[in-house]
């Protein structure tokens, strides 16, 4: 069992500039908290991973491979590996983001 604080890893990164700050990791998986904090734009390149956000509070637009998805708190979206996506149109946005590191795992 491990647990991980999701409010305070939000908290610390909400504190500073935002940016992403994992709270768990074993040999197949990732989570992590991601907080956006507007103007500064979301850098993310594509991931050699599948990966789950949860939105967790805030909203904004999620652009992947092109098409556009209106995120708000609550909202989950599924990204596949390699898919290019980024964050935009928030002034605040803060996403749990799960990703999948199994190797070899079909989309």
């Amino acid at each position: 069992m491990h647990e991980f604080r999701i409010a305070e890893a939000k908290e610390r990164l909400e504190a500073g500039d935002g940016g992403y700050e994992i709270v768990h990791e074993s040999p197949g998986l990732e989570i992590g908290v991601y907080v956006l904090i507007a103007p500064e734009p979301d850098r993310q390149q594509p991931h050699t991973d599948d990966e789950v956000y949860i939105v967790l509070e805030g909203s904004g637009v999620l652009e992947v491979e092109g098409k556009s998805v209106s995120v708000q708190e609550g909202s989950a979206i599924f990204v596949e590996a390699g898919a290019p996506h980024q964050f935009r149109s928030y002034e605040h946005l803060s996403v749990l983001v799960i990703f999948d590191r199994r190797p070899g795992q079909p989309a």
